[in-house]
């Protein structure tokens, strides 16, 4: 068995990394059903594919969660929450 003692493992941690893995498959099965993704130019004025979105996303999630816990007391919830929102934004508008 693999000693995970180390790792202040908590719900929210625990759905955020769930949530990765589960988007990085859920978009294996988006572009094996539909290939290529239709590149489009948005807020950043460069060409981005549904891959380069995911990316631009879970990499702003992850410093969202790490400035919520550096900048607040409050629960990680709300920076759950903040996460879901800057995902749709990045993938309406960049």
């Amino acid at each position: 068995m693999i000693d995970l003692s180390w790792m202040a493992w908590t719900w929210p941690t625990a759905i955020f990394f769930v949530a990765i893995f589960g988007l990085i498959a859920l978009m294996g099965v988006w572009e094996y059903v539909s290939p290529g993704g239709h590149p489009r130019v948005g807020v950043l004025r460069f060409e981005t594919t549904r891959g380069d979105r995911l990316f631009v996303s879970l990499l702003g999630s992850a410093f969202i969660c790490l400035g919520w816990l550096w900048a607040t007391d409050l629960s990680l919830w709300y920076a759950l929450v903040l996460c879901a929102v800057f995902f749709v934004l990045v993938f309406s508008l960049v």
